[in-house]
């Protein structure tokens, strides 16, 4: 049973992990900790946590599960910092976009019978900006939380137990779970959800370049540019990890954007326009 549970990064996701477990009725204690200590602060005054942990590599030590809820390569580093210090009594997952590398961190550095287990996991739910006062108890109702875990982990029956108790806590927060090979993961995330930010980035920096200082733009921009544009908003600093672990999948996905894009270019006269809008409305339909 988990009763103890350390939250590292209490941005959205961290808090909004913190406030969906209350919210689940989760009866255990919620530590938080940040690099930023206001921000933690506004998380314990929004009840995602219990308390501010001065030191997170002592609140993990004092827990039974420690969410990683950092930038990707900050992520990195806290694994390699929390491996000799934690034993089979713990269980580290995380909420990192790729996966690649992180799993590969997770098996080399967890799941043995003596070391804590390593689940490595990725909530399809955000909102386009972060911090801890956009945190939400619903965040993740209805989304899909996805691991990709090691099939050859030698975990302990303590550690195991951690970790089904964590996969049924993401059910009681309203997530379904999915269970993908990392490689596969980076792969498919980079057409649904890399693919559409780095598109909306584009966009709207083009728009900002092009007609940003037009007066009329408020009024002629409607709905079709507000739902564009909108995560046109996400700041640099949630995106630059996610473009250096998985440059090659964003880059196969935009290389095939841009072609698309051609070929619409292309054919703004000719029947196969009204090809593309068919297999386009064939995937909204399905």
């Amino acid at each position: 049973m988990i009763e103890r549970i350390s939250i590292v990064g209490t941005g959205l996701l961290g808090t909004s992990v913190g406030m969906s477990l209350r919210a689940s009725g989760f009866p255990g204690t919620i530590t938080g900790w940040n690099r930023n200590p206001e921000h933690a602060q506004v998380a314990l005054k929004m009840g995602a946590i219990d308390s501010v942990a001065p030191d997170p590599l002592e609140a993990a030590r004092a827990s039974q599960v420690v969410l990683l809820s950092v930038p990707i390569y900050a992520t990195l580093d806290f694994m390699e910092k929390l491996a000799p210090i934690l034993g089979s009594e713990h269980l580290v997952t995380d909420v990192g976009s790729t996966k690649r590398l992180i799993s590969e961190a997770g098996t080399r550095l967890y799941n043995t019978p003596e070391r804590a287990a390593f689940l490595p996991g990725h909530p399809m739910a955000g909102k386009e900006r972060g911090g801890a006062a956009l945190g939400d108890a619903n965040l993740f109702r209805g989304a899909v939380w996805l691991f990709t875990d090691d099939p050859t982990a030698q975990r302990s029956p303590h550690s195991a137990a951690l970790v089904q108790g964590w996969r049924e806590w993401v059910t009681a927060m309203g997530s379904k779970t999915l269970d993908l090979d990392p490689v596969r993961h980076d792969e498919l995330v980079a057409w649904v959800s890399h693919l559409p930010q780095f598109l909306a980035t584009a966009l709207s920096a083009l728009l900002e370049k092009e007609v940003g200082d037009a007066p009329e733009l408020k009024d002629v921009g409607g709905r079709a540019l507000r739902e564009m544009t909108r995560l046109g908003a996400s700041p640099f600093s949630m995106w630059r990890d996610i473009a250096y672990t998985n440059t090659e999948s964003v880059q196969a996905a935009l290389e095939a954007l841009e072609q698309r894009i051609a070929h619409l270019r292309e054919n703004l006269r000719t029947p196969e326009l009204r090809d593309e809008f068919e297999q386009a409305n064939r995937f909204r339909r399905e």
